[in-house]
């Protein structure tokens, strides 16, 4: 059973269709997370994306392990209807075999440092046991504008 479901994760994110990239929290601990990503045939990126032989985009993986690490920083902040996760860096991403549809990545980040408002994350993505991405990024808190920039 999941930690958190969809709908759950759509109260922690502000990201909706076609960018919200996790569909569960199978783990959740105060330093680390264990998120699932399904990837279907039905993904709109896959259109355009090598569409003969479809894979999913590296920086959309990245994105996805990024959005698991953005749930364990906001987890835990109360008002965190006020805040945002931005992606703030990207460290020595490495990308070991295609992403297909059918295929279920299993992203696990984990705390490297933790300051006040900056979080460095290290994470695998792995699709039936094989590593398919490694990355770490940074992830920096900050307000919520009430309003986007026009």
């Amino acid at each position: 059973m999941p930690i958190l479901d969809i709908e759950e994760i759509r109260t922690i994110l502000p990201h909706r269709y076609p960018m919200l990239l996790v569909d569960r929290i199978l783990e959740l601990e105060p330093e680390r997370i264990v998120g699932i990503k399904n990837v279907t045939v039905n993904e709109p990126f896959f259109q355009g994306h090598f569409p003969d032989f479809p894979v999913m985009p590296g920086v959309l993986i990245i994105e996805a392990m990024a959005q698991v690490a953005g749930v364990l920083v906001l987890k835990g902040i109360p008002d965190r209807a006020s805040k945002l996760v931005l992606l703030a860096g990207v460290d020595n991403a490495k990308f070991r075999r295609p992403v297909l549809p059918g295929d279920q990545l299993r992203i696990e980040m984990k705390v490297i440092k933790k300051k006040a408002s900056v979080a460095k994350m290290q994470g695998v993505a792995t699709v039936d046991g094989a590593v398919a991405a490694e990355v770490e990024v940074l992830c920096k808190l900050a307000g919520r504008p009430e309003k986007a920039p026009e």
